[in-house]
């Protein structure tokens, strides 16, 4: 075959790589949407293997190809750890440690190691606030480049926001009670590419950036302390701002329908902001916003075909119309929500703290299709988000992993 007709194949198959790695936090969209089948049942025999981890974290797997990669930390934040386990036999491949001498103080629901990594097949990336950026190689985790320059990421509530890939660059949310910015760094050499001041005063905010394609441009949207705010690209030049109706701005958004749909953290309304204008576009743009019933949010929105989901730290599940607002069910699920929701088969999954996982199909009134457990001991917290990989799901707590094996 002629190379300039192999070039095509390849950049469609390399496409279809990609697209098969659950690759960043959240997966590909960075809104935890799962294409092909994903198991909807499971119970403790359905765990295929389950590892402890060295230390403690929240971060959620990520893989390429047979290869899981995910932080860890030690108790009191002075050593981070990236680790790369063999997805089929959960036997860890390589560990990387990283020293940290001034640990940033954290919030009692939040750890040393919250950020997931990043990876492209070739490299893996992890953040860890005051500790640094570090890249890796996915193979052998050869260090390939590190920025420890980035700041002490003051605050009692420390750090959360994943890097995410972008063409060639690293995106990475720098939120902190003090100086804050969202940074742009070439994946190869760790370099500046651009930096954008954020105003996160008084608290800050730990949400990750998502990358949506509006039609006319590509932006970055960032959820934060004030509200959200879309970004270009290719500059980092802030693009539209939306007032939110409280603080703390740590719940991804979620995007469908041209829609960007936002949560506070704190108590207040769920809004929906039309993407793609310019300036403050708070009067503008909201196509709609909503009261919330459950207290604060911590899980992120998720929308499935006409119906907006999203469920409160408490349980409370609420259920709107997804073009007008409307609220068309609320109900609750036992126990605490604080990892954020996959979208698999058309349903909504949503993991309690306790590691019991609901499956709930959309419809005028809840239907909780599946309640599935997995035989955690006695302490293990669950606060990541659930990993779909290869017809499996990887599910991780503050101290171990599970795979469960898909039917």
């Amino acid at each position: 075959m002629k190379p300039l007709l192999l070039l095509p194949l390849l950049l469609i198959a390399s496409s279809l790589i990609a697209n098969n790695n659950w690759n960043t936090f959240r997966g590909p969209t960075g809104i935890g949407n799962a294409d092909g089948k994903v198991p909807t049942q499971w119970s403790d025999k359905s765990v295929k293997w389950q590892i402890q981890l060295p230390g403690t974290g929240q971060s959620s797997p990520v893989n390429w190809g047979n290869k899981l990669f995910l932080t860890s930390a030690s108790g009191n934040g002075s050593v981070r750890s990236v680790l790369c386990i063999d997805k089929d036999r959960g036997e860890t491949i390589w560990r990387k440690d990283i020293p940290c001498q001034n640990p940033e103080e954290v919030h009692k629901m939040n750890s040393h190691a919250t950020p997931s990594c990043a990876t492209d097949g070739e490299r893996v990336v992890a953040f860890f606030g005051p500790a640094g950026l570090h890249c890796f190689a996915a193979d052998d985790g050869k260090k390939l480049w590190s920025r420890t320059d980035l700041g002490d990421f003051p605050g009692s509530w420390g750090i959360a926001g994943s890097p995410i890939f972008l063409d060639d660059a690293v995106i990475q949310n720098c939120d902190s009670t003090g100086p804050s910015y969202l940074l742009a760094v070439d994946k190869n050499t760790g370099k500046t590419i651009w930096k954008t001041e954020r105003e996160t005063k008084p608290r800050g905010g730990w949400s990750t950036p998502i990358l949506i394609d509006t039609g006319k441009r590509k932006e970055i949207v960032l959820n934060g302390e004030f509200g959200v705010k879309g970004y270009s690209a290719k500059s980092g030049e802030e693009l539209w701002f939306c007032k939110s109706f409280n603080g703390r701005g740590s719940p991804i958004p979620y995007y469908a329908n041209g829609l960007v749909y936002t949560v506070n953290g704190k108590p207040g309304d769920i809004y929906v902001v039309k993407a793609g204008g310019s300036g403050d576009v708070t009067k503008t743009h909201m196509a709609w916003h909503a009261k919330r019933k459950g207290g604060r949010d911590l899980p992120s929105p998720a929308v499935i075909g006409e119906y907006c989901f999203v469920t409160a730290m408490g349980g409370t599940t609420c259920c709107y119309d997804a073009k007008t607002g409307d609220l068309i069910w609320a109900d609750r699920l036992d126990g605490a929500f604080s990892g954020s929701p996959l979208v698999a088969n058309g349903l909504y999954y949503v993991q309690s703290e306790s590691g019991t996982t609901y499956v709930i199909k959309p419809g005028k009134t809840m239907k909780v299709v599946a309640t599935n457990s997995i035989p955690a001991k006695q302490g293990e917290i669950f606060r990541a988000t659930l990993s779909p990989i290869g017809g499996d799901i990887f599910i991780r707590s503050s101290s171990n992993l599970y795979c469960v094996k898909g039917s």
